[in-house]
């Protein structure tokens, strides 16, 4: 089912995606050389609970994972891409680092990601998180009402593969609201002018991710972590989104971002 938010409950989205721009922006500020994976988990539960608010991922036990995921936030490096769970691990110099965040607050999902390079960067890397930040802006511009599902898509899409990724669809972006993860699917490629018809009222988390020359993906050990295959870098963008009556309005910008 594809729920539809009433006017009255956007001021509530807009809460639940400052909280999560928040949490992100201040673990990517916090997070340098030595950090440990679980000091980010911990961070991220700590302004979670002080704002009043619930992780969607302590209890979330999917189909395809080993679950409870038993964690606050998604923590990945370099060839992990999606569902990285937090684990007694040092960020090391160089390492590109994805965190993955979604909390519910007064009845209200907001779901968003953001890849950085901890250190020193080298210019591939920057690259690689550039397009999937290019990619996450054309399909923003995309979901606006009158449009399809397939126009988002294929706005992402283009950009992928023309800066030459392969495209993985297992795992895309998709419906939030009241619960996580809603219909409808938003696959990161597509053919325009096909699919649901957008309309205000529509929370949808937008979220590009690549891998370095494949489109194939392992699980670790632990029954989570989602990996290149090939061991390749990743990288992973992501913002909730509403379509409104005007157009389209990010809900997850970090603090500087907002105006």
């Amino acid at each position: 089912m594809i729920e539809i938010i009433s006017p009255s409950r956007l001021p509530r989205a807009r809460e639940a995606g400052a909280l999560v721009g928040d949490i992100l922006h201040t673990a990517r500020t916090r997070c340098t050389v030595g950090t440990n994976l679980l000091e980010i988990d911990g961070w991220a539960r700590s302004m979670i609970e002080d704002a009043g608010a619930t992780s969607c991922y302590v209890d979330y036990a999917p189909s395809f994972g080993r679950g409870p995921f038993g964690h606050h936030i998604c923590t990945s490096v370099n060839d992990a891409v999606l569902h990285g769970l937090p684990s007694d691990r040092t960020v090391a110099d160089g390492d590109l680092v994805t965190l993955d965040l979604a909390v519910s607050l007064g009845g209200v999902v907001a779901d968003a990601a953001v890849s950085f390079v901890v250190g020193s960067p080298r210019p591939e890397d920057l690259a690689l998180i550039d397009t999937t930040e290019r990619a996450l802006a054309a399909g923003i511009a995309a979901a606006v009402p009158g449009n399809r599902l397939g126009d988002v898509s294929h706005a992402i899409g283009t950009v992928l593969t023309g800066d030459g990724y392969p495209v993985n669809t297992e795992f895309g972006g998709h419906g939030v609201g009241s619960t996580m993860h809603q219909d409808p699917h938003v696959a990161n490629t597509g053919r325009p002018g096909r699919g649901y018809a957008l309309r205000p009222g529509l929370l949808l988390a937008l979220e590009p991710w690549v891998m370095v020359g494949t489109d194939r993906l392992v699980t670790d050990a632990d029954g989570w972590t989602l990996r290149s295959a090939t061991g390749s870098l990743t990288a992973h963008s992501e913002h909730t989104v509403a379509v409104t009556q005007d157009g389209v309005e990010v809900l997850t910008l970090p603090p500087h971002l907002r105006g």
